[in-house]
């Protein structure tokens, strides 16, 4: 199992300022260049270093900024990464029983080790997915009937 802590890194004010600050550029720079890779350079007192990453990286790094820069925690968990139900349950946002049904109706793809459930981040970012989507369906039909009635 891939030991992975899901503990969100949380910004203070002054991070969530520098946060916004470095998003504006980001997505200023990803607008202009849409090239497969990016070269960052980092400068921190008389170090200087140019790297280049995928532009995969660039776009991930704008999407924890904008988070941190509205104060939210982030965590980044690599798809392959294994969970406990109780991980999994939480980054859901349900009881752990709630996800135990999930997986044992087949919602979630899950391995066992032993007697003990192990669930793939990406395996439940899909379901996440799937879900969110049938939400807003769920909610866009709610709409149509509602203004098919009259009572929007």
């Amino acid at each position: 199992m891939v030991s992975t802590a899901i503990r969100p890194i949380t910004p203070d004010d002054h991070a969530a300022a520098e946060a916004s600050q470095a998003l504006s550029q980001i997505q200023a720079y990803l607008r202009t260049h849409h090239d497969s890779s990016a070269t960052v350079r980092l400068v921190d007192e008389g170090h200087d270093a140019e790297l280049v990453v995928p532009r995969g990286a660039v776009e991930l790094l704008a999407r924890i900024l904008a988070h941190m820069a509205n104060g939210h925690g982030v965590s980044v968990v690599p798809a392959h990464a294994e969970l406990t139900t109780q991980q999994a349950a939480d980054m859901l946002n349900v009881s752990r029983p709630f996800l135990i049904g999930l997986l044992d109706a087949g919602e979630i793809e899950f391995r066992k080790v032993g007697t003990h459930r192990r669930v793939l981040a990406g395996s439940l970012m899909d379901y996440k997915h799937r879900d969110d989507a049938r939400r807003r369906g769920a909610a866009d039909e709610l709409a149509v009937l509602s203004q098919d009635m009259d009572l929007s």
